[in-house]
């Protein structure tokens, strides 16, 4: 989705687009830090 937002702002210079493509990208960045979290627990409980 990301890839798609970022080629329909480049084509049509949209604002609503572009704020629509950090948003998304914002989102990207917290869900890759959830998941590195929940790893960081899950290798901590088996040691």
């Amino acid at each position: 989705m990301l890839v798609l937002s970022w080629k329909v702002f480049s084509q049509t210079g949209n604002i609503e687009t572009y704020l629509l493509h950090k948003e998304l990208e914002r989102e990207t960045v917290g869900e890759e830090v959830e998941v590195m979290a929940a790893d960081d627990q899950t290798d901590s409980t088996l040691s």
